[in-house]
C-alpha cells in the first residue's frame, strides 16, 4: 500500500486548492519550503538546508522541522475535505529522533483517520542527503479540526 499512496495524485482541483493555500503561508515561503507531492490523504513538503533555517550546531532547527511536519499533515487532511472546508491544527506531538541533517528535509503527512470533525495524521520527517540516502529524523502525530472556509 505504501508504494501506491506515494505515487497516487489527488485530483487537479484538490492539487490546485492545496497549492493556492500553501502559497498564502508566509512562514513556508520564509523557510523556503515547497510542496513536492499531493495525493489523497498524503502530502510531501521539502525544506532545503540553508543557513537561515539552522541552529547553532548547523543542523536544521527543530522549529523549522516541526513547522514543515505540521504543515504537511494539515494539507494531507485538506486533500480529503470538501471545497467549503478548511483545517486547523488542534495539537501535535513530534519526536526528534536524530539531528536534522542533510541536503534537505522531506516532511510527509499521512492521514490515519479522517472524521467529520477531527482528523488524525502521522507525521514523518526525513533528512535526505545529496546522494539520496534518507534518515528518519522526526516523527509524530497530529490532530486537526475541520472548519468552514473563511469567506473571501
Amino acid at each position: 500500500m505504501e508504494d501506491r499512496t506515494r505515487r497516487e495524485q489527488a485530483s487537479p482541483a484538490v492539487r490546485e486548492r492545496v497549492r493556492s493555500s500553501f502559497e498564502l503561508q508566509g512562514l513556508m515561503s520564509h523557510l523556503g519550503a515547497r510542496i513536492t507531492h499531493i495525493g489523497p490523504g498524503r502530502v510531501h513538503i521539502v525544506l532545503p538546508a540553508r543557513p537561515e533555517v539552522t541552529q547553532q550546531h548547523g543542523y536544521i532547527h527543530a522549529g523549522a522541522t516541526s513547522a514543515v511536519a505540521d504543515t504537511a499533515g494539515g494539507y494531507a487532511a485538506l486533500t480529503l475535505f470538501d471545497e467549503e472546508s478548511d483545517v486547523l491544527t488542534v495539537e501535535y506531538k513530534i519526536n526528534l529522533l536524530a539531528p536534522a541533517a542533510g541536503d534537505h528535509l522531506e516532511a510527509i503527512g499521512t492521514v490515519l483517520r479522517s472524521g467529520r470533525t477531527l482528523t488524525v495524521c502521522q507525521l514523518e520527517v526525513y533528512g535526505v542527503r545529496a546522494d539520496g540516502a534518507r534518515k528518519l529524523v522526526a516523527n509524530g502525530q497530529q490532530t486537526l479540526i475541520r472548519v468552514n472556509r473563511p469567506a473571501a
